[in-house]
């Protein structure tokens, strides 16, 4: 008895193990399967994590303006003693369109009950639905040749599938607007704007549905306090020397004041009507576009020792010093390649102008960069895509291009030196010597100037 008594405990004995071994079993299998269930919750994609970071911190940044709103508001008060200046909820759900997919936001909003007073969003203006850069993207894929019809799906590649709303019919809408944001820009006044630097250019598109190509003309301006700002951009016949008179004209009607100094091209209508239109203007020619010329006159095998003395000239610290380069140049080329010593050497004088101005400003000043940089991401495939649609079109998405790159533009270096050269003071290589404030004069005393260098 007593053996089987032994063995029934250690029946017992194993089976209560074995009860012990199914719970710990079980225990672990339901651990792995909410393991398994968390994990698959957290499996998102990289888009979609940056989809959630951007939603939160525009919630955050706009919950923070209107925050700031208030507290700038709370002291006053009506009769009763109540806030003017309170919150009132949030405005219906939007879908924002932005360069990190759509988001859904819904908008605080602000009770303003001051008089003639509205809150109005600097981050999220009222009806926006896409994010400037999204539509940024429109006129540069336009220009580059992309039909209306193609947009959803180029967009879509380029910002994933919840990006919806770019149709053809988006588009054309977008055109008519931009179009006639134009059309009331080219007829603002101008008299009460002072451009001292100008750069000119034509900027050449392919149009599908016209036999020419569509000719941009452009100007950029520096003004007074350094800033870069969009003159003028218009439909030109090849750069002929009427369509650019046609533009000065233009601007000298609605009160352009003739600047201190242009640069262009070696394009000669736009030289041609500058001097008729604003015959005190200097002229600089652009430093890039001539190496380019110069160049093109050489052998693939002298280009970049060629390119390498061009830099010299233009880089030099001084007009002798150009100067100085260029006779090396003429004299290592003129006997072989007089082609190329004579497109340098022909424009002697507008090569050298930049001289003549602030040191800080050469940079600015030798080329036309302002313009083509602008440009460069639409230009760089105009020779393989078929481009814009039609040359309103084309200039409509050009004028938007520049319009939001403007935004963008920081000013020229030493700014303050800008309204200096307005006033007239010559900068002899890049420096100026200008009177100090000078002592009151007494009726037996000559007052010599002193001079001091900027």
């Amino acid at each position: 008895m007593k053996r089987k008594r032994r063995i029934l405990q250690g029946d017992q004995t194993k089976t209560g193990k074995t009860q012990k071994g199914e719970h710990a079993m079980e225990n672990r299998i339901t651990s792995t399967t909410e393991s398994e269930i968390y994990q698959s919750e957290m499996k998102v994609t990289l888009d979609q994590l940056v989809q959630r970071g951007a939603q939160r911190m525009l919630e955050a940044a706009l919950e923070a303006e209107v925050d700031s709103y208030i507290q700038q508001h709370q002291a006053e008060r009506d009769d009763a003693g109540h806030a003017l200046v309170v919150r009132n909820g949030k405005s219906q759900e939007r879908p924002i369109h932005t360069g990190a997919g759509v988001l859904p936001i819904k908008a605080p909003r602000v009770n303003d009950k001051r008089a003639g007073q509205k809150f109005s969003s600097m981050i999220l203006p009222p009806y926006m639905r896409r994010a400037p850069r999204l539509e940024e993207a429109v006129p540069v894929l336009y220009l580059r040749g992309l039909s209306t019809g193609d947009f959803s799906e180029a967009l879509t590649v380029l910002l994933g599938k919840a990006v919806t709303g770019f149709s053809a019919t988006t588009v054309t809408r977008l055109l008519s607007v931009w179009q006639e944001e134009r059309k009331t820009w080219q007829k603002r006044l101008l008299a009460d704007k002072q451009y001292v630097y100008i750069w000119a250019d034509g900027v050449h598109f392919n149009v599908r549905l016209e036999e020419d190509r569509l000719a941009c003309l452009v100007i950029i301006g520096v003004r007074t306090d350094g800033v870069k700002e969009v003159i003028a951009i218009e439909d030109g016949y090849r750069e002929s020397t009427e369509s650019w008179l046609t533009l000065l004209r233009d601007l000298k009607a609605r009160g352009m004041q003739a600047p201190k100094l242009a640069m262009a091209d070696g394009a000669l209508g736009f030289w041609a009507a500058l001097k008729q239109v604003y015959p005190t203007t200097e002229g600089q020619r652009c430093w890039v576009h001539k190496i380019a010329n110069v160049l093109d006159k050489l052998p693939k095998r002298l280009q970049p020792k060629a390119k390498d003395q061009l830099h010299e000239i233009m880089r030099a610290p001084d007009r002798q010093a150009a100067q100085e380069e260029m006779e090396r140049f003429t004299r290592a080329f003129a006997d072989k390649y007089p082609k190329a010593v004579d497109t340098l050497t022909k424009d002697k004088a507008q090569l050298f102008t930049f001289f003549d101005y602030p040191a800080a400003h050469w940079i600015h000043l030798r080329t036309t960069n302002a313009i083509e940089s602008t440009f460069s991401t639409v230009k760089a495939r105009t020779r393989v895509t078929k481009g814009a649609g039609s040359r309103k079109a084309g200039l409509a998405m050009a004028f938007k291009l520049l319009m939001m790159a403007e935004k963008r533009w920081r000013r020229v270096n030493s700014p303050q030196l800008v309204a200096v050269v307005q006033a007239g003071v010559r900068f002899p290589d890049g420096q100026t010597r200008i009177l100090p404030d000078m002592p009151k004069p007494s009726e037996n005393s000559v007052i010599m100037p002193v001079e001091v260098v900027v």
